[in-house]
């Protein structure tokens, strides 16, 4: 489809050629012409072109004009056709078509074809393209164009895919005679190449009847204008008003610019039929609205019709000129903007107000370096000094300036020789380290030692510190608390996961994007040369394709190298002696031994249930109830309540579970208050806070002094306290429920008494209206409304163990466990000794079980010589929680006890529990995690305990609440154990 305009001569420049004399007889007949001619501003009115026309007149009143045109076109028709179809859409027509009365109905998809504009279509039906060939061998080469309609339901406006075009390709016969609209154009085909197919339109055709199915053919009536009358005043405005608004359209849009100019070269007898047509077929309207256009008989409502479309495509093109007038001035805009700016800088360097940017950069690196030049290395003042005359020398437009830029700016910012002040006060460090950690003591006396040894030298130096422990027992808060106390800065970096060389020790500065390691990086952050650095999970170190972390860090960490810590991007020592180093790590044997001896490790075995009492009153439920906005007399936690949560939920090492559990309990405790309308303004909460603070601080004070003082004391009466009244409370939750008047419980309706009005008036003063503050108490008995169902259940399986069962002690990740073993036998028989092991048992615990039936068999020869149990029995020896996997050689005694306890007969002491190593001549050896079984053997009410004799140094450095109440045997051989464990009841009470 063309897409272009021509109105006249007087818009369309052309190269027109002398015309016969019949050609401007006609042309002085057309008023249109005459006007066309004024509009071409005093240039000759002559109009014609080379000898092409429009197709066959539309009107009788132009016959004579059609004669003398046809005479004087004899002979050159053939030229006129061909540069018409070479060069515009706009040919010459042939007048004797009178004749075509049936023709193939062609199916036009997109938009109407108009009388005197070419058209390319293509035909996908082979055996249309079939009929359309020979009729023009025939000299018959004519068809019908009509327009498809559109289906129901759909819109003309939206663009989609080609799903139409095949579903018209599938029409025949009378389905597609109802998809044509009723009038279309009679064309000639003028060339088919493939199943490309050119038309010409002639003149408009109406459908009356189907001839044929297939290839679609129809009967056709030839439609003429309706008469009209060329002088009216109404068509000439109109007409003008078109040739004006197409003269408007034709200065702001370029496209059609272009096109109009061929065109221009064959407009014959321009007449206003014609013009209504030329103006509505290169117009961008809709198919509908130009199929309105060639439907339209009368002349004035066609043109009208055309001035409308012709007015819309100008608006277009307005605006199509206004968006590339916006972006024109946007992009000058920022032209003419850079070289304003370019401009000024020239000037103002010219007047000496500004320095280029190299010498800004130097005077700025300058005076950075200066006020650190005294306390700044020699050698480093060198590199300064000359990378900043390397820098005068660069251009700023090169590569190598910003790398020089970006090194001076690192060397320039490092506080070379910067240290804090520290603060040497013990008593001050201890206090700061107790309000934010509660226990930890190896970890506090190592800090003090620190402190102390600065103090009496006058000057500190670094230390590398490691310590290692389960998650959640405060290893990374710890390091922040000690860079508190010291007065130091703090800085944080994990190395988990770390698989790159470089982000130790920086990248080379060749290396695009290049940068300084870690150390350098934290030194530029903090400001000060001696900070306290945190490294976290230094056990989870990765190592890749770049190198190993690891060993990067062995010059980080020792004392003795990282005076000179060399980073690959600065390439200049670094003295880090000064730094304190804090490493932290959940398992040292996954650390490297050369890293592991440049460190010193302190380990934290995890919290008892007394310390995380004291851990979760004082630290956790306050900041936990502050957090969710909940007032002190709103809400009690019990000690039965907490006593519960950490025995029945928290049992891991650490207090982060136990913080996640409070957490949750504070928040359906904050919901059940805002469902009962309570809102805590900020203003009165803040109040209230800071009245309780300066009422309690004497107090809180003086009871953190008493507890410095004798904490092992308090440590053991709160755990007698907490375990030896837990039962009591629990008994006593009735009791206390009835005393608690407004006691609100998740499964039951809030109660009110009398006596909880006098005791909630000043909460009712600070309530939302009249209502009075209803507290909130959590016990032992609905604390499984809060956080659900226990999630540990009793370990103690038996209370009076069986024959062939003995109670062991385990070291796990949540702490400690007790641990039955289980031996039975499984057939009995002559020379049918045997051993089976169950219970997801790791190579060293199945190790320790044979080397247990060796000992137990030269036992029980020893003891009873007669009995021949080990040689005649297939024994099975089970570990219970067969879903969990088991290692390790502690278990030995007691594998050995259990076999013993079977073949003898006898049941071993119903409180009784044992740890150890054996070997093959019954010796004991050391085991670990002593703490941790000690307090997995209270939890579950074993009073006598078998260590080996190695350990009891360990346990003697437990804290008295956890020895207290136990008795421990320490032991060398197994013999020891075997009087232990199979003595008399009467001999177990007498002892």
């Amino acid at each position: 489809m063309l897409r272009a305009a021509a109105a006249a001569s007087a818009i369309f420049p052309a190269r027109f050629a002398a015309a016969p004399a019949v050609a401007a007889a006609a042309e002085l007949r057309s008023p249109l012409l005459r006007v066309l001619g004024t509009l071409r501003g005093g240039r000759s009115s002559v109009l014609l072109g080379r000898r092409a026309r429009f197709c066959s007149n539309s009107s009788d009143t132009e016959a004579a004009a059609a004669e003398a045109e046809a005479k004087a076109e004899d002979g050159t028709v053939a030229e006129g056709e061909a540069d018409g179809k070479a060069s515009s859409a706009i040919v010459p027509t042939n007048p004797q078509i009178e004749d075509c009365l049936s023709v193939v109905a062609l199916p036009l998809p997109h938009r109407p074809l108009f009388p005197g504009f070419y058209m390319p279509i293509y035909v996908k039906d082979q055996k249309l393209l079939q009929a359309l060939i020979e009729n023009r061998k025939r000299s018959a080469s004519y068809a019908g164009a009509f327009l498809v309609k559109d289906e129901e339901g759909t819109d003309p406006n939206i663009v989609t895919g080609s799903d139409s075009e095949k579903s018209i390709d599938d029409l025949k016969g009378e389905d597609l005679l109802k998809r044509l609209h009723e009038v279309g154009t009679l064309a000639q085909i003028t060339s088919i190449q493939g199943d490309q197919v050119v038309l010409l339109g002639h003149r408009r055709l109406r459908i009356t009847e189907m001839v044929e199915e297939d290839p679609l053919t129809v009967k056709v009536d030839h439609l003429k204008e309706k008469p009209y009358n060329k002088d009216d005043d109404v068509i000439k405005a109109t007409s003008f008003e078109v040739i004006s608004t197409l003269r408007e359209v034709l200065r702001t849009s370029s496209l059609w610019k272009d096109h109009v100019q061929t065109y221009t070269q064959h407009i014959g007898d321009f007449n206003y039929p014609r013009l209504a047509d030329f103006g509505a077929a290169i117009s961008g309207a809709n198919k509908l609205l130009c199929q309105e256009v060639l439907e339209e008989l009368d002349v004035y409502k066609r043109l009208k019709l055309t001035l409308e479309l012709v007015k819309k495509e100008m608006e277009i093109s307005k605006l199509q000129q206004s968006i590339a007038k916006a972006i024109e001035e946007k992009i000058s805009g920022d032209q003419r903007r850079y070289l304003l700016n370019e401009q000024l800088k020239a000037i103002k360097k010219e007047l000496g107000l500004e320095t280029d940017d190299k010498t800004a950069l130097s005077a700025k690196f300058r005076e950075r370096i200066e006020s650190k030049k005294d306390k700044c290395p020699p050698h480093v003042l060198q590199v300064i000094e000359e990378e900043l005359t390397k820098l005068q020398l660069l251009e700023a437009s090169s590569s190598e300036f910003n790398v020089t830029r970006n090194y001076l700016d690192w060397l320039t910012v490092l506080p070379w020789g910067n240290y804090s002040d520290e603060n040497f006060d013990v008593h001050h460090a201890q206090k700061i380290l107790d309000e934010d950690h509660y226990g930890l003591s190896d970890v506090k006396e190592r800090i003090l030692e620190f402190i102390a040894v600065g103090k009496l030298r006058g000057t500190s130096q670094g230390k590398i510190i490691c310590l290692s422990g389960p998650p959640g027992v405060g290893k990374t808060s710890i390091g922040r608390s000690i860079a508190r106390a010291l007065n130091r800065q703090f800085y944080r970096f994990s190395v988990g996961g770390l698989a790159d060389v470089a982000e130790i020790k920086g990248h080379r500065r060749t290396y695009v994007g290049a940068m300084p390691g870690k150390m350098v990086q934290c030194l530029k952050s903090v400001g000060t040369a001696n900070p306290l650095v945190l490294i976290d999970e230094i056990d989870k170190l990765g190592r890749g394709h770049s190198g190993d972390p690891a060993s990067a860090l062995l010059e980080l960490l020792d004392p003795e190298q990282n005076v000179n810590f060399l980073d690959h991007y600065l390439d200049v020592p670094i003295d880090l002696s000064k730094v304190l180093f804090v490493c932290t790590a959940n398992v040292i044997e996954m650390i490297p031994n050369p890293l592991l001896d440049r460190m010193e490790i302190i380990a934290i075995a995890g919290y008892i249930t007394d310390e995380k009492m004291h851990i979760a009153r004082d630290y956790l439920e306050k900041n936990t109830r502050e957090a969710c906005g909940i007032k002190p007399e709103q809400v009690e936690v019990t000690d039965a309540a907490l006593l519960a949560l950490i025995e029945n939920y928290c049992r891991e090492a650490g207090v982060r579970n136990l913080q996640k559990q409070i957490e949750k309990i504070y928040r359906k405790i904050a919901l059940q208050l805002v469902r009962q309308g309570v809102s805590n303004e900020p203003d009165q909460e803040a109040l209230s806070v800071t009245a309780n603070e300066e009422t309690s601080s004497g107090d809180v004070a003086a009871a953190k002094d008493e507890i410095l003082k004798d904490s092992a004391m308090e440590d053991a009466s709160v755990t007698n306290n907490i375990i030896n009244r837990a039962s009591e409370e629990a008994n006593e939750v009735n009791l206390a429920n009835e005393a608690v008047v407004h006691e609100v419980h998740t499964t039951e309706a809030p109660k009110t008494d009398s006596v909880s009005e006098d005791k909630d008036t000043d909460g009712a003063k600070e309530g939302a209206g009249d209502k009075a503050i209803e507290k909130v108490v959590v016990d032992s008995s609905n604390l499984g409304d809060f956080v659900g169902k226990p999630v540990f259940q009793a370990e103690r399986i038996y209370e009076q163990t069986p024959v062939g069962v003995v109670m062991g002690l385990a070291w796990t990740a949540m702490g400690g466990s007790t641990l039955y073993i289980e031996t039975t036998r499984v057939e009995e028989g002559e020379g049918k000794g045997a051993l089976v092991l169950t219970g997801q048992l790791g190579d060293v615990m199945k190790e320790s079980a044979q080397i247990a039936q060796t000992v137990g068999r030269a036992i029980l020869l020893e003891k009873e010589p007669d009995n021949q149990f080990f040689a005649n029995s297939k024994l099975h020896l089970h570990v219970p929680a067969g879903a969990t996997p088991k290692d390790g050689p502690s278990a030995g005694c007691t594998m050995i006890t259990s076999m013993l306890s079977l073949a003898m007969g006898n049941p071993v002491r119903k409180d009784l529990a044992m740890t150890g190593e054996v070997t093959l001549t019954g010796r004991i050896l050391p085991i670990g995690g002593v703490k941790e079984k000690t307090i997995a053997a209270r939890r579950s009410a074993i009073k006598t305990l078998i260590f080996p004799s190695a350990n009891k140094r360990d346990f003697d450095e437990l804290a008295s609440n956890v020895k207290e109440g136990l008795e421990v045997h320490f032991v060398d051989t197994y013999s020891e154990i075997y009087d232990l464990a199979f003595q008399s009841d009467s001999g177990t009470e007498t002892s």
